[in-house]
């Protein structure tokens, strides 16, 4: 009889802890849709009387323009698939107190090494999509791995170095397409990878493939990574307190340099699995990616819950795939970014409310 009686509190403390973590998320959407559609009201001319009509036609419209039918569903498809790599990428990172703003450029180095790979002639098309996945796995961990170790060994800070490692990146691949034999004189990019290492897409001249099915297995296992296993306790440890988990016997060093070469392989996937799926060759970049910092909006709504993730990368795929269709109806676009924005105010909200609660905390603690 104890022993249901405990198994019952404890489910109830867990939907409890559940329902708290959602809470500030919904919340943060639901206040910028509030916003938002006094921006409708203003593009399309409603009277305050008219905001229900108004809220009406925003949801219409982003729901046309992310699943309205079969070509917009599966552009959707496409925009979500890297969302979900790179949003996974950065909870690694904020698992472990690090901020990993980087994604961009291992992003792109896991691009790089994709689409070298997959201009390798005569393999199977399995074993060369692995290959392919492999090389942006290891490009992307390598590009996270520099900025880690500087952090652990150095003190650097990541911030700082992972932003001026996302220009080197976008440097170095518009030297190697521009200057070097790996680029096609006058068509500023790589050749088109071999036919083996395309990945398979659900409707031909769609750019949504099977990779949507990868980027969900690695959000659940990374899921599984984070708080099954030793590894992934240890990572939550030092991201909490590093000095505790010190004093515990956990290598913080080690655990930082793990969580940034995790962090970069995810997104080196994404990368790599981009070009295998999406764009079949590498084209010279005038900025970086926006996919990396997007990823950074997705882990923070998610709650660095990896799980969550996908449905965080599923509602700013459908925003930015909506985007047009709302432009198209009188309603700028730029209201996607409002939206985003807001969302993540809130969201930053939610961390610096803890911050300050943990700081008075810990000040409480030290009077007494």
């Amino acid at each position: 009889m104890n022993k249901e009686v405990d198994k019952n509190n404890k489910f109830i403390v867990s939907v409890k802890n559940i329902l708290k973590t959602l809470a500030f998320p919904l919340l943060s959407i639901i206040i910028s849709i509030f916003v938002a559609v006094f921006f409708v009201m203003w593009a399309k001319g409603y009277s305050i009387l008219q905001y229900f009509s108004a809220l009406g036609d925003l949801f219409g419209l982003i729901y046309k323009g992310g699943f309205g039918n079969e070509r917009v569903t599966f552009v959707t498809i496409s925009e979500v698939t890297p969302l979900i790599f790179t949003g996974v990428a950065n909870a690694v990172a904020f698992k472990c107190g690090l901020f990993n703003i980087g994604v961009a450029g291992q992003f792109i180095l896991g691009m790089l090494a994709g689409a070298a790979v997959g201009l390798i002639p005569g393999l199977n098309p399995v074993i060369h999509i692995i290959l392919m996945i492999l090389a942006g796995f290891i490009a992307g961990g390598i590009w996270g791995a520099i900025p880690g170790y500087l952090k652990a060994k150095v003190g650097t800070h990541e911030v700082i170095n992972t932003i001026m490692m996302n220009y080197i990146s976008m440097a170095l691949a518009n030297f190697l397409i521009l200057r070097t034999g790996f680029g096609v004189a006058g068509k500023s990019s790589t050749p088109e990878i071999q036919k083996s290492a395309e990945l398979h897409r659900f409707v031909a001249g769609s750019g949504a493939n099977i990779s949507i099915f990868l980027a969900i297995a690695v959000a659940i296992f990374i899921f599984w990574l984070l708080w099954k296993t030793t590894i992934g306790y240890e990572i939550r440890a030092v991201g909490i307190n590093p000095h505790a988990a010190e004093y515990g016997g956990i290598n913080v060093s080690k655990n930082i340099v793990l969580a940034m070469v995790l962090s970069g392989a995810i997104a080196g996937v994404g990368g790599a699995t981009h070009v295998a799926g999406v764009l079949h060759n590498v084209k010279d970049l005038m900025a970086l990616p926006s996919y990396g910092f997007d990823g950074i909006a997705v882990a923070l709504l998610a709650k660095s819950n990896p799980i969550g993730c996908v449905a965080s990368a599923l509602l700013f795929g459908t925003l930015n795939s909506s985007a047009r269709t709302l432009q198209l109806n009188g309603i700028p676009k730029e209201i996607v970014y409002l939206i985003q924005a807001i969302i993540i105010i809130f969201v930053a909200t939610d961390y610096i409310v803890k911050y300050f609660s943990e700081k008075r905390n810990k000040e409480a603690i030290a009077n007494e």
